[in-house]
């Protein structure tokens, strides 16, 4: 039977498994560069260090997402949801969003299709961001309820 332990394990795994990724796809960036630009069927040669140079800027707010949300499931896990905290994690994890927004949209000044990722970016910041903010209202509410006994 599936419960709140195995989704909340399941949802570790995903994140260490995407970190553990996201650390090989740096080491290997400029295999994966090769490689892409290799079989491009576009002439990309002079652009391969702008490439890598995403790889490498956009690393780093993917790694504290990536953290961030490690954190943030180990709140819920020990029942601190409604706690400034959680909206603390959300905060970053939603500024992580759009400053991978802000690096895929720059990256459009070399390869256009960075604009479908710096969108989607965009968007899941978006989503997160309302999601703190209902957080941070249900905070309030949660607090007001503590002291009215």
């Amino acid at each position: 039977m599936w419960n709140r332990e195995k989704s909340l394990i399941l949802s570790k795994m995903f994140i260490w498994i995407f970190l553990a990724l996201l650390i090989g796809f740096v080491l290997y960036a400029n295999v994966i560069v090769d490689n892409f630009v290799q079989y491009s069927r576009v002439e990309l040669n002079a652009v391969k260090p702008f490439f890598v140079w995403t790889i490498y800027v956009g690393s780093i707010p993917a790694v504290v997402l990536l953290l961030s949300m490690q954190k943030l499931l180990k709140c819920i896990e020990v029942g601190d949801v409604f706690t400034v905290l959680s909206v603390k994690y959300l905060r970053i994890i939603s500024w992580t969003c759009f400053v991978g927004a802000i690096i895929a949209l720059i990256g459009t000044t070399y390869y256009l299709p960075w604009l479908f990722v710096a969108i989607a970016a965009a968007f899941m910041g978006l989503v997160v961001r309302i999601l703190k903010n209902t957080f941070a209202q249900a905070v309030v509410l949660k607090e007001e309820a503590d002291f009215t006994i």
